[in-house]
């Protein structure tokens, strides 16, 4: 999934405007550490990573009946509203629209479990698009930017872009659920570089229960 050169420029320019902003420079830089380590991938998990962050399929997802794509839209509603009550830095309503959108659709693709994913979202950025860990990961999934050297392209202010920054980090937590063999706890860990503690998986799984959605 490569960003065209204007989306790009846009985004850089955003980002260094919401650092400059009065009263925000430096607030960019802070956000849990995401600090997954580095480890050699087989050449087929390469390959099979690379493709996954770099499919072009459209963020709308299909539905198999009118009644799941009702659930969709009734939850989309829900999470707008909850996203609201947050005062996420996703201030209008079709910043939310638009990563509600995605973050359902990168979900989906990577079976991943969206309360999950939001959990770990609010843990990790605050939902801050350009948050800045301490160890250098970025955006609102915390991504480390050896990962674009290792499955992307190399450039790594893409991953303040926001289709690109779910794609990477849903791509990479599907990949250590798989390691781990479905074990959320584990799995955790590597994502935030601190497999076996408690702490980091402990504080998602408890900020998921915010984003459950049965309706």
């Amino acid at each position: 999934m490569k960003p065209d050169a204007q989306a790009l420029g846009l985004g850089r320019r955003r980002l260094l405007q919401y650092l400059a902003a009065p009263g925000l420079a430096g607030l960019g830089r802070v956000a849990h550490a995401g600090g997954q380590i580095e480890e050699p991938l087989a050449d087929a998990v390469r390959n099979a990573l690379s493709a996954a962050v770099a499919s072009g399929e459209p963020p709308e997802p299909p539905f198999s009946s009118t009644e799941a794509k009702m659930h969709y839209l009734r939850w989309k509603l829900e999470m707008n509203e909850r996203l609201v009550a947050r005062r996420s830095d996703l201030r209008t309503l079709q910043q939310r629209t638009e990563f509600l959108q995605t973050l359902w659709y990168d979900c989906k693709r990577a079976r991943l479990d969206i309360a999950l994913v939001l959990g770990l979202i609010q843990v990790e950025s605050n939902f801050r698009q350009y948050a800045v860990s301490s160890v250098g990961a970025r955006g609102y999934m915390q991504v480390m930017p050896f990962w674009t050297r290792s499955i992307g392209d190399g450039d790594a202010n893409s991953l303040f872009m926001m289709k690109v920054n779910l794609r990477f980090g849903c791509v990479i937590l599907r990949h250590y659920l798989d390691l781990e063999r479905e074990d959320h706890f584990m799995a955790l860990g590597r994502y935030n570089g601190s497999r076996g503690k408690a702490a980091y998986p402990d504080a998602v799984l408890g900020a998921k229960r915010r984003w459950e959605f049965a309706a």
